[in-house]
């Protein structure tokens, strides 16, 4: 690789980073809103339910529930709450390695470009 290839490369990694800390702050703001909607509609789920507030779930009729079984529906009902909280959750932390992926590769082209200009500079 020439040292002018490996210089833009550097270049292009740098932007990246820039758009990547972009993208990760992005993310964190939809991983803490989905994680908040789903544990506030939880709760709400939970008071409807102790309420005896919501008569059936999937064409399945709710009687009255044992304390200790409404947790454990809600979470069944919200299951689609706790999908999306999961998937932002995941979308964070592949935006974290993928930074991570770009500071490898910055580094690796940084130490080509420094052999290279020794090399280039020592001749």
């Amino acid at each position: 690789m020439e040292l002018i290839e490996i210089s833009k490369q550097i270049h292009n990694r740098i932007n990246d980073l820039s758009r990547g800390r972009t993208l990760i702050a992005k993310r964190a703001k939809t991983k803490a809103e989905a994680i908040s909607h789903y544990e506030k509609m939880l709760a709400i789920t939970m008071l409807k339910l102790k309420n005896e507030a919501i008569p059936e779930f999937e064409g399945e009729a709710i009687e009255k529930l044992p304390a200790t079984l409404i947790e454990k529906i809600a979470k069944g009902i919200c299951w689609r709450e706790k999908m999306e909280s999961d998937l932002a959750t995941d979308e964070y932390k592949a935006a974290v390695v993928g930074m991570e992926s770009l500071k490898a590769e910055l580094n690796g082209y940084q130490s080509m470009n420094k052999y290279l200009e020794h090399d280039i500079g020592g001749k």
